[in-house]
């Protein structure tokens, strides 16, 4: 069935790609994930990822607190965290000789139409050179987006 589209959304959840135990993102998972996404651009697969995490990352340097309540919290947990979970991205695809991209997003940026289309432009030129663009909320800035976790429609959008 995937065989018949030219792009594919892989969106990835918290608890899919980050070990609930240890707050560390789960290697061998995330290096099997790349292999398939590289055996779909072999196929000329158009391919982005929607990547949560980043706040479950920055979480335990933030607090040791299991939740984190305060939106504030939240957003700073992101900062630290997305950085983590990009380069995690980056290293186990370029095991794959994929290279990738960062793309931070809100809802804001498909809602509003210049800005929808200055990132389809993005994604188009990641395109059409091989690089896979892996998208997460920009939660630093997002509010409500964050406090009910909606990579589900980003995901939908891109």
């Amino acid at each position: 069935m995937i065989n018949k589209f030219k792009k594919i959304v892989i969106k990835i959840g918290s608890s899919s790609i980050i070990n609930e135990k240890t707050s560390k993102v789960k290697i061998k998972w995330l290096n099997s994930i790349c292999k398939d996404i590289k055996d779909l651009a072999n196929e000329n697969k158009k391919i982005a990822v929607v990547s949560s995490g980043a706040i479950a990352l920055g979480a335990k340097i933030i607090t040791n607190r299991k939740i984190i309540t305060r939106l504030e919290d939240k957003q700073a947990a992101a900062a630290i965290g997305q950085i983590e979970l990009a380069n995690c991205w980056q290293q186990e695809l370029k095991k794959n000789k994929i290279n990738s991209a960062q793309l931070l997003l809100t809802l804001d940026d498909s809602e509003i139409r210049r800005r929808y289309l200055n990132v389809r432009k993005t994604i188009s030129s990641l395109h059409k050179n091989n690089i896979i663009p892996i998208i997460n909320e920009n939660d630093t800035v997002a509010t409500e987006e964050i406090r009910y976790g909606d990579n589900d429609r980003l995901a939908a959008r891109v």
